[in-house]
């Protein structure tokens, strides 16, 4: 199962992309396919036929893990 991550990169925009599973903690680097722009246009800085991106940590503020489609919507409270 894929994830969908949105990534901060130091100095840049953050970017949208799909790891196959969520990272280690002792991994150097994270592994990305389909990276876009939140707008869902190519990334400035990545060749448009780039298949995958490698970013090393040192280069990532953090990263989010969105939630996929097939989590449902989650109900908070709900007044009566």
């Amino acid at each position: 199962m894929a994830y969908t991550v949105l990534i901060h990169i130091h100095n840049e925009d953050p970017v949208l992309g799909e790891v196959e599973e969520l990272p280690h903690p002792t991994d150097n680097f994270l592994l990305v396919s389909n990276l876009r722009k939140r707008d869902g246009k190519d990334a400035h800085f990545v060749d448009p036929t780039a298949v995958s991106v490698i970013f090393p940590w040192s280069r990532i503020g953090f990263v989010e893990v969105m939630p996929s489609e097939e989590e449902g919507e989650v109900i908070g409270f709900v007044r009566e």
